[in-house]
């Protein structure tokens, strides 16, 4: 009966002592959220590229797929300051037809030293370009006109290339597209950015 009692007291202790070791593995291997790393992500030289599904949906009242992907690619030309483009490509899939959009945005970002920690920064970004949108076997229905937009936006830096965003959009457009999740007004937006280093900034 001993026995009995003295390996049921060994099992449980060593079953105790391996669930804690266990949750102190956890505690070491938690992911990782914020990067003191704000400042040399933007120096002059780097590249700022990224991608973001605008919009993607299906609507089972009209059975309309909706899909827009917005790439964008940047670079630094001074420290805080990047100019680069984003395009914008957009598919409508419908009974009967199908509609693509498209447009190029170019636009210019600059990073606010004011309220800036290890690991964020606060930016402004302008950008102008143009937009349209075609039918499918119907040139009478082509649009094209131009696009203008400004964002305020918040960068949190995860890991030593990769920011978090989050963004406050105005965009006005004359043409029929969906830039920012919005053809024409405010939009609030969440993405993420990659930061390349420069040659001269390996």
């Amino acid at each position: 009966m001993k026995s009995i009692y003295f390996l049921f007291t060994f099992c449980a202790l060593f079953t105790t002592g391996t669930l804690l070791a266990q949750d102190t593995d956890l505690d070491i291997q938690k992911p990782q959220t914020s990067a003191a790393v704000a400042n040399e992500s933007i120096q002059q030289g780097n590249w700022l590229v990224g991608a973001s599904v605008g919009s993607i949906g299906y609507n089972f009242k009209s059975e309309t797929f909706q899909l827009i992907l917005e790439p964008r690619a940047g670079y630094f030309i001074s420290d805080n300051a990047a100019i680069g483009a984003q395009a914008q490509l957009g598919l409508a899939l419908y009974d009967g037809g199908e509609n693509f959009s498209y447009g190029l945005t170019p636009f210019a970002r600059y990073y606010f030293p004011e309220g800036a920690s290890p690991n964020s920064r606060w930016f402004g970004e302008a950008l102008a370009g143009f937009a349209g949108s075609s039918l499918k076997d119907s040139d009478g229905d082509r649009i094209f006109g131009s696009v203008l937009g400004l964002r305020a936006g918040y960068a949190h830096f995860v890991a030593r290339n990769i920011a978090l965003e989050a963004t406050l959009n105005y965009t006005r457009t004359s043409a029929d597209i969906t830039v920012d999740t919005s053809t024409s007004g405010l939009a609030v937006g969440v993405g993420f950015q990659i930061y390349l280093p420069g040659r001269g900034n390996l």
